[in-house]
């Protein structure tokens, strides 16, 4: 079977350099390993994804050149699939809800960190603080019979004792240098959300769905998501998800050092090219020219 490429951007605004950059590295690598590219629009956030900016997203690809298969596939469209996912997780005993509003998980994390530091994912923010895995069935059921809102967690402890040992073939390079052989730190994340009572998936528990769905093999994207491969893998496992190979890379910044923004015009795509830029310039300022 050909390898199966994709590139999935989320409509939440307008591409820039960095997305040119990883979009062309898949179209580049599926057109030299005689393989596929698959484009998928990742709209879940209903919040901030507009009709817009998956235009420009199409518009702005081919103005570079890269051509994908179609039908594209939109997440908002395939909520059953994710639906099914998390029932899977949930008949494993591996998901709770939790009720706490993001005000009382920040005033939670201020009163633990009067003892010292409360940990912190590798993106950054706070583990989950709370303690609604010990909440009884009934408290459960009566706070959702409520209205009450809630997310949708992975008991992640438990999830660790049925997949120990995980791992992943590196093919690009994580952020110190990681290659081969990966040990995958999924408990780094603690208890991370998988829905929400309006939203029955998260990017965790789509990415991987779609990924098996679409039969996709070669997982080419930025080092920004390189440890979240660790919470990817450990939910191929626990849902019998095939495991493809992950080549992880550079990220293109800014001036300062810092990655790049979609609200950054100096280096969005539609911006450069009213600007006069062509996409053979665009290659060069990515590195691939």
């Amino acid at each position: 079977m050909p390898p199966v490429f994709r590139f999935a951007p989320s409509p939440n605004g307008l591409l820039h350099l960095g997305h040119a950059y990883s979009a062309l590295l898949n179209f580049e690598c599926a057109r030299e390993a005689g393989g596929r590219l698959l484009l998928r629009i990742e709209d879940i956030d209903v919040a901030r994804c507009r009709p817009e900016y998956e235009t420009a997203i199409y518009e702005d690809l081919a103005w570079l050149g890269i051509a994908w298969e179609t039908p594209v596939r939109r997440q908002s469209e395939h909520l059953a699939d994710y639906r099914a996912a998390l029932e899977k997780l949930s008949a494993l005993g591996l998901v709770y809800p939790a009720f706490e509003s993001r005000a009382e998980i920040a005033r939670l994390i201020a009163a633990r960190e009067v003892d010292g530091p409360w940990p912190r994912d590798p993106d950054g923010a706070p583990l989950y603080p709370g303690d609604a895995r010990s909440v009884s069935a009934d408290e459960r059921s009566q706070l959702i019979a409520s209205g009450a809102p809630y997310a949708l967690r992975l008991d992640m402890q438990a999830a660790c004792r049925r997949a120990a040992r995980l791992s992943w073939n590196e093919l690009g390079e994580g952020p110190d240098g990681e290659r081969g052989i990966v040990p995958a730190r999924p408990e780094a994340w603690g208890d991370v959300i998988l829905a929400r009572k309006e939203t029955p998936t998260s990017y965790h528990l789509s990415v991987v769905v779609d990924d098996a769905l679409q039969g996709v093999s070669e997982i080419v994207r930025g080092q920004d998501l390189f440890y979240a491969t660790s919470v990817h893998r450990l939910l191929q496992v626990l849902l019998g998800l095939p495991e493809p190979a992950y080549r992880h890379h550079r990220l293109i910044q800014d001036e300062a050092g810092r990655k790049l923004s979609k609200s950054s015009r100096s280096t969005g795509l539609r911006a450069l090219r009213a600007a006069g830029v062509t996409p053979a310039r665009i290659r060069q300022l990515v590195g691939l020219g």
